[in-house]
């Protein structure tokens, strides 16, 4: 029978994702591998990060054995753990962490994400700190001065991709805004049974390999049929002449990454307990190198407490799109049935990652079908093509035609305008595309999330539970743009890659505005190391405080900074491989 289901061509599961069921995805106990038929025994032990209390905690950075699909790979791990322990700490509190590495012939780093600390304890090789070297610890020491839900991962090269990342939840020294009987971390992440270097050569040289979904000859007649041959003809040239595919949103998919949560691939079935009609706290982070992860869980509600850690006026939504590096808090309550899924398919609608809420372990919920598979449009990089406006951004920076004002599709707040370009775009052999016209866009929820029937989060609807914190006027404002070249995947701000950039300097108090003007075609989450980012809403007042912006593309949002913390932070995109390929600069705070 089992060969029999292998070997059929129209199951759903592939034998690569059967045996995803069978190898669980979690650390592999001692030296060897699992045997199959031990494998569903092993559940337990598979499932869940263990949690470290504390203000005095000790870390010893590692590598594993792991299996996620049914090849035995070295990870990166935290105390033997992919994921890293949850540390769970309270607000007010000083920690005290020491982290030894015990790699071979590695260096090695922690970065606290979203934490407010000194310099010195970011965690950022070449900034403020050397890094951990081969056999050596280092003492991390800072005092908590926030509350939420967070998480740290290495800032070393790819050892995040390669399993070093883990939650962070900080109690709060007064009652949150709600009530809740018990909580629950979600940490989704990707993985990749290749090395993590190896997969950037091969995104350098190809970067289009996991992009196979191309447009056929048979997709040209029906749009032919359906728009006329000669704005067919039109589109195709468009996107011909950005050298991309509308189906291209992420560089890396499925095709390459087995996507979990907490540290369990699919078939694991992760599994969350809960008692009908409790109040249950859903801690969602997104804890992966590349991936932006659409969640739900299907005959639930879920309401929205809290972003980056921040509390939030309470939002009622069926789904949220959650960016790297951002997380959001949600509450449910479940009941009428004894399990319910909670379900993440990927931007691209290549694959997901799923758990379970249930009474108890062994349940298992109807899994979804993975939303149909969305195309990009001219209008989500703010161009329009059947307004008049037929100029497009040129390949190698050269400068686009005719704005597209307003030529945003309706999902914006706030008209669009025509951005000032830098002087590094134009003719820069790391720069093949412009956005003619950008708005904040804040009220659209994202491609393939538009009219989908469900109610989905959008940053409108994001609103911190307090005033603009600082209360001053930005006294300047730093323009940046998001630039990069598809197919040398090289990115970067202003077409000034991350090694030939000066830092970005802030004065010691001052109260500035950030203006990002996305460019590119893809999304990019972007994070300002140690003072918060306030967004602002489309009429430029105080919105929301975060620690990670998104920008989809064609996007300008700002948000603004107080300059309190002196040192040398880090500012990039959270793509891992995007920041790794330039889109990356140093701010510095001087007295």
């Amino acid at each position: 029978m089992k060969n029999d289901f292998l070997s059929d061509p129209r199951s759903v599961l592939s034998r690569r994702r059967f045996v995803q069921g069978l190898a669980l995805g979690g650390v592999v106990a001692g030296s060897g591998l699992w045997r199959a038929s031990d494998a569903f025994a092993a559940v337990p032990r598979a499932m869940a990060a263990s949690e470290l209390r504390g203000t005095d905690l000790s870390l010893a950075i590692g590598r594993s054995t792991v299996d996620f699909t049914g090849r035995a790979r070295s990870a990166v791990t935290v105390n033997g753990s992919l994921p890293a322990p949850i540390l769970r700490w309270r607000e007010g509190d000083t920690v005290s962490i020491r982290v030894a590495n015990t790699l071979a012939d590695e260096m090695t780093s922690i970065h606290w994400h979203g934490i407010l600390l000194p310099s010195n304890m970011d965690g950022v090789p070449g900034l403020s700190f050397d890094g951990i070297a081969p056999g050596e610890a280092f003492q991390y020491r800072f005092q908590l001065r926030q509350s939420g839900t967070y998480w740290y991962h290495s800032h070393s090269l790819f050892q995040e991709q390669a399993g070093l990342y883990g939650a962070l939840v900080i109690d709060p020294l007064e009652p949150p805004p709600y009530r809740v009987d018990r909580e629950h971390v979600v940490l989704l992440s990707d993985w990749t049974d290749l090395d993590p270097a190896a997969l950037y050569r091969r995104m350098k040289k190809m970067p289009m390999h996991d992009n196979t979904y191309q447009r056929t000859v048979g997709d040209f007649m029906r749009d032919a049929r359906r728009d006329g041959l000669r704005a067919t003809l039109a589109d195709r040239g468009m996107w011909g002449r950005m050298r991309m595919t509308p189906s291209d949103l992420s560089d890396i998919n499925a095709h390459t990454y087995t996507y979990l949560m907490n540290g369990t691939a699919p078939a694991g079935n992760w599994t969350g307990l809960f008692r009908s009609g409790e109040k249950v706290l859903l801690r969602f982070i997104n804890g992966s190198a590349m991936t932006y992860f659409d969640v739900r869980i299907p005959g639930l509600k879920m309401t929205v407490v809290a972003a980056d850690g921040q509390y939030i006026h309470p939002v009622s939504v069926d789904e949220f799109r959650i960016a790297v590096a951002e997380t959001f808090d949600v509450i449910v309550e479940p009941s009428g049935q004894d399990a319910f899924t909670i379900f993440a398919q990927d931007m691209g609608r290549t694959g997901h990652a799923c758990g379970t809420l249930a009474v108890r372990h062994g349940l298992q919920a109807p899994v979804p079908a993975l939303d149909p598979r969305p195309l990009l449009t001219m209008a989500d990089m703010a161009h329009d093509h059947g307004g008049g406006h037929g100029d497009m951004p040129m390949t190698h920076g050269e400068p686009a035609g005719q704005a597209a004002h307003g030529a945003h599709g309706g999902h914006g707040s706030g008209g669009g305008s025509a951005p000032k370009h830098p002087p590094g775009e134009r003719g820069n052999p790391l720069v093949d595309m412009q956005s003619a016209a950008s708005s904040p866009r804040l009220d659209d929820p994202g491609i393939g999330l538009r009219d989908n029937g469900r109610r989905v989060l959008a940053y409108a609807d994001l609103h911190s539970l307090f005033e603009d914190p600082d209360g001053r006027e930005p006294g300047r404002e730093i323009e940046l743009h998001l630039t990069g070249h598809m197919e040398k995947f090289a990115w970067n701000f202003d077409g000034v890659p991350f090694a030939g950039a000066e830092p970005l300097r802030l004065n010691y108090g001052e109260r500035m505005r950030i203006v990002l003007v996305n460019d590119t075609m893809m999304t990019h989450p972007i994070h300002l190391h140690g003072v918060w980012s306030d967004l602002e809403d489309a009429n430029g007042q105080f919105q929301v405080r975060k620690h990670t912006v998104d920008m989809p593309p064609g996007t300008r949002r700002s948000y603004r900074v107080r300059a309190d913390a002196l040192g040398r932070w880090a500012f990039h995109c959270h793509l891992l491989y995007h920041m790794e390929a330039g889109m990356m600069r140093e701010v510095r705070i001087e007295a």
